[in-house]
């Protein structure tokens, strides 16, 4: 045991540094193609940079793989800390990037806090976490949970960044059920995001697409109807709670919750309403039909689709696309990087992108089998939510399947934040993994 004990505190797992590998070799590849003109000029550097930043997210790989991550779960609270004033004062001295108020540097030097807060977030939710198991079937604890996501969330939604937003419910999710938490109250505020957005933006929905102004959208915008249904929805809640206190009848429990549902998510669509940026609106719009907007808020999601669409089975050839090259892709080595793939890698360079995430979430999940450590579970089902979420939403939106919304391709995108961010949770499951003898 000693022996396999050593080996396994200084190797590096061969099976997530391949897909590592993989991935950030293609997106160097890339990122190189998207720097190509029409006229075959290279006219950026961001693959040489982006080669910089691989470098260095592969010390910080091999780093925090042998630092002992209990000291990051000590110290869990005060990193989580420290990333939420960064949070605030890039939302006071941060510097607008498409749209967003996102990036915060000195001297030409700094990154995206909000890539570092998801990390934080789940090291610290799942000593919480690891802490209360006992009593995680509980309410109070169960919103206590949902407070340490809920305000990083609510400072990064300020910037606005959508897309980062939504990767901490998935996180979340299933992080309190790996914990124990009951399906129900995972359900519950899963039900609550649904309904919310999908009250949200009805309104626009019917005006924008349909051109009707008097359908059930208007009901949605009327204050006082708003009002009216929140208040009978808070006097049946009140109503069921006494029943149920008194009768002890699962039926007032089950009211409680429906009515509690729809009561927090009207509150919540409304709030929403005021929130958010007509830009964000119209992603939406454009995701159910691009046509809207063909020229403007269309215009990303229609360029991509027909890239990856002209890919085919094997593509038209390394360096030889022509989206991507005659510049009709935005943000095409970030957000839109996988366009640029499938146009020139086709369909099997899809495959091949797919088959190393897949490679690298099983090899977590098993890790997460494979060990005994409750934080160690709680934190690497964190990263496995953090990476499924950002390749469903980012392969999604570039293939109209989701919502356009700013958000990488872990390890493929332009960025050094997220390709940081990305290594340094990789090498804390390393640790995780080959320390597993020691529980």
């Amino acid at each position: 045991m000693s022996n396999e004990r050593s080996k396994s505190l200084l190797t590096i797992d061969p099976l997530l540094a391949f897909a590592v590998l993989g991935l950030t070799t293609i997106g160097i590849l890339f990122i190189l193609s998207s720097g190509v003109n029409s006229n075959g000029i290279l006219i950026t550097n961001e693959y040489l940079k982006q080669l910089l930043w691989a470098l260095v997210g592969v010390f910080f790989l091999i780093s925090f793989s042998y630092l002992n991550y209990n000291l990051l779960r000590d110290l869990s609270f005060w990193i989580y800390l420290f990333f939420l004033i960064l949070l605030v004062l890039t939302l006071l001295f941060g510097k607008v990037v498409n749209g967003a108020k996102a990036w915060i540097g000195i001297w030409g030097l700094g990154g995206q806090p909000s890539e570092f807060s998801k990390i934080a977030t789940i090291l610290f939710l799942g000593r919480f976490l690891a802490n209360k198991r006992a009593e995680v079937q509980n309410w109070r604890v169960f919103l206590q949970a949902f407070l340490i996501i809920a305000i990083p969330m609510v400072l990064i939604l300020r910037q606005p960044d959508t897309g980062t937003t939504l990767v901490f419910i998935p996180i979340f999710l299933l992080m309190i059920f790996m914990a124990g938490g009951k399906v129900r109250h995972v359900l519950y505020f899963a039900f609550i995001g649904i309904l919310s957005v999908i009250l949200a933006l009805i309104p626009f929905v019917e005006s924008i697409i349909y051109n009707d102004t008097n359908g059930i959208g208007s009901l949605l915008l009327d204050t006082r109807i708003i009002l009216v249904v929140a208040f009978s929805c808070t006097l049946i809640i009140s109503l069921a709670i006494f029943g149920y206190r008194k009768y002890k009848q699962r039926i007032y429990y089950w009211i409680t919750y429906i009515f509690s549902v729809l009561l927090i998510s009207l509150i919540t669509a409304y709030l929403l309403r005021d929130v958010l940026k007509d830009y964000q609106v119209m992603r939406f719009i454009v995701f159910l039909d691009p046509n809207v907007d063909p020229k403007g808020s269309g215009w990303n999601l229609i360029q991509s689709m027909t890239a990856i669409g002209s890919g085919g089975l094997t593509g038209k050839g390394f360096l030889l696309g022509t989206q991507s090259h005659y510049r009709f892709l935005p943000m095409q080595s970030t957000d839109f990087i996988f366009s640029i793939l499938g146009e020139e890698w086709g369909f099997l360079g899809a495959v091949l992108v797919f088959g190393f995430f897949l490679l690298l979430l099983f090899r977590m999940l098993y890790i997460m089998n494979a060990i005994k450590d409750s934080y160690g579970v709680l934190v690497i089902a964190g990263f496995v939510g953090m990476f499924f979420t950002h390749v469903l939403i980012n392969v999604g939106m570039t293939i109209g399947i989701m919502p356009v919304t700013g958000i990488p391709l872990y390890f493929l995108s332009y960025g050094g934040s997220s390709l940081l961010a990305g290594s340094l949770a990789i090498g804390i499951t390393m640790n995780i993994y080959y320390r597993r003898f020691r529980f």
